[in-house]
């Protein structure tokens, strides 16, 4: 009888591993669905066990939902064989492709008639680990373009480097991004015919940017574009052409890495992983889901390390000879970027992005500006439109024309977001001769009307302010001269019927501008323009004196943020 108990008992721990059935023995195929579309999984059963997990089909983004080791296609199907269940920590940062891998393997091992709700149960929490201490040169919080391009040149200066990531993995925004960067007189530039230097991109930025330029840092990274550019490439970022901002704008001198081109997004990665594999061959150290709260002074007011928490509510005391603040910028803080005109915008930036460093920085007299204005682009969340280089007439939510539509798209989202629209619509005519604007006529969501008046009505404007706005681009299109806004007469298409349609235009915040004060040093300075010694900054927490109210061109960010972060872990590494 005891034999007997004993056996029972053994069955039931084994069914219990396995989701409290069993299962049938299998390679079964299961989909979910990721960022960039569907994901597939297989999962091999044996034993009433799971034997192994497999993404075999996916497009998502290289160094987010995969391309390194702690990614999820990489760590995700492991944790599920060696825990025996689907009760798998999300991958922060990328949650999205976490959960799609899960739901594909749940598909998978329903198929095996496995008991998914009892492999799914939470597992107990882990217990808080113990609070840690430890000492090093140069700390650095955050692992996005400038943090590990400043924990790359503290190492080779032969400091002890710590970078504390808030996510559970590198890149931040810039994995997000579409892969460019900024850079005049390039071999590239040549190759494709094109003659530009410094000074020209110095020149450009001005122009604007205006007086918030500052010169002492502006002109240093222009100076110095193509060498931090190919301080990239020496590590294995791989440029593909070069390509222009907009059509009407010359000389171009956005860089692409293989793959990118155009508006699009998700190209980032390969900046970050080559520049992490750097930093980890160079010996560098990055503890992930820690996100740094607070900076530790000494007595003299000198920055002296930092306070980071864990995932797991324990606590990491760095203690440095210098500190490098490298968080990101506050997109995803909505109180903070305090701009009406673009209220109820999209972004795509990391949920962690609040800016923390901004905060940590003024707590021990650092100076922070957050301006009244951030870098915006106005689109369709339907079809696309917006940011293509589409030359029809665009209206503020008001009905009223404000652009010369035929320009860099920055420069429309910029002139938009400054008559305090909350949006914007795209006029259009089935004549229209773009083809994302006749995909977005197709769509049965896009308003239309047989009439201007109509139509007005449909999207809630005034019928005779965007009656007369549409007779008064009708009369310029008429003349073949845009006496308002000055678009070429060759984009000038009058709108004629017989149906007339508003696309309407969302805005969308990547990059944010100010925040940290510092010198072209990437030393952080106080109000009155003194250093706070042993604190240092740079990439999307530091953006001040690098733009006015209007994103200049794709690549800027990134390639400042590289620039400024490899000062700052030089310095540091100095210190």
């Amino acid at each position: 009888m005891k034999k007997l108990v004993g056996w029972m008992l053994c069955l039931a721990l084994v069914l219990g591993c396995a989701g409290a059935q069993a299962m049938t023995d299998g390679t079964y195929t299961g989909t979910g669905t990721g960022m960039k579309g569907p994901v597939t999984v297989e999962v091999t059963v044996a034993g009433n066990r799971i034997e192994g997990v497999t993404v075999t089909e996916q497009s998502e983004t290289f160094g987010l939902g995969y391309g390194m080791e702690n990614t999820p296609v990489e760590t995700v199907p492991q944790a599920i064989v060696e825990g025996q269940t689907l009760a798998v920590d999300m991958v922060t940062g990328a949650t999205i492709t976490t959960r799609a891998i899960l739901a594909a393997a749940k598909d998978a091992l329903t198929q095996a008639g496995a008991d998914v709700d009892a492999l799914s149960a939470a597992k107990e929490p882990a217990p808080v680990a113990a609070d840690e201490e430890v000492t090093v040169d140069v700390v650095i919080a955050g692992a996005g373009a400038a943090g590990l391009a400043a924990g790359i040149e503290a190492r080779n200066a032969g400091a002890n480097v710590l970078i504390v990531e808030k996510q559970g993995i590198a890149g931040g925004a810039t994995t997000r991004s579409g892969g460019k960067i900024l850079a005049a007189g390039s071999e590239w530039q040549k190759k494709q015919g094109f003659e530009d230097d410094p000074q020209l991109m110095y020149d450009y930025l001005v122009s604007v940017g205006g007086e918030a330029i500052d010169e002492a840092k502006v002109r240093p990274f222009c100076e110095n574009s193509v060498a931090n550019m190919a301080w990239l490439e020496a590590m294995g970022v791989q440029i593909q052409d070069v390509e222009a901002i907009h059509s009407s704008l010359t000389p171009w001198r956005v860089h692409n890495v293989v793959g990118a081109g155009g508006m699009t997004d998700g190209h980032g990665g390969q900046f970050i992983v080559p520049m992490l594999n750097e930093y980890e061959k160079l010996g560098g150290e990055i503890v992930y889901n820690t996100a740094a709260t607070t900076l530790l002074t000494d007595e003299s007011g000198r920055v002296c390390g930092l306070v980071a928490g864990r995932a797991d509510g324990s606590t990491l005391t760095v203690h440095a000879n210098a500190v490098i603040l490298a968080t990101g910028g506050y997109a995803q803080n909505r109180e903070l970027l305090n701009f009406p005109a673009v209220k109820g915008y999209y972004s795509s930036v990391p949920a962690g992005n609040v800016g923390d460093g901004l905060t940590m920085a003024a707590a021990v007299g650092g100076a922070v500006e957050v301006p009244d204005y951030t870098q915006v682009v106005y689109t369709s969340f339907t079809c696309g439109v917006g940011i293509n280089e589409e030359a029809g007439l665009i209206v503020n939510d008001r009905g009223e024309r404000f652009a010369n539509e035929y320009s860099y798209q920055y420069h429309v989202g910029d002139q938009l977001a400054k008559t305090g629209s909350s949006c914007g619509y795209y006029i259009a005519c089935p004549d229209d001769p773009n083809m994302l604007v006749l995909y977005g006529l197709s769509l049965d969501s896009t308003p239309k009307a047989e009439s201007v008046e109509a139509l007005a009505e449909l999207i809630g404007v005034d019928p005779a302010v965007l009656s007369a706005t549409v007779a008064r681009y009708n009369e310029l299109c008429g003349k073949g001269v845009d006496e308002d806004y000055g678009k070429p007469a060759d984009k000038m298409l009058a709108l004629n019927g017989p149906i007339y349609a508003a696309i309407k235009l969302s805005p969308a915040v990547t990059v944010t501008y100010g925040g940290i004060v510092t010198d072209e040093q990437a030393r952080v300075l106080t109000a009155d323009g003194s250093v706070v010694a042993g604190l240092y900054a740079a990439g999307e927490t530091a953006n001040v004196g690098l733009f006015g109210s209007e994103y200049p061109c794709c690549g800027m960010a990134i390639g400042s943020a590289v620039y400024f972060g490899r000062i700052a872990g030089g310095l540091a590494a100095a210190e």
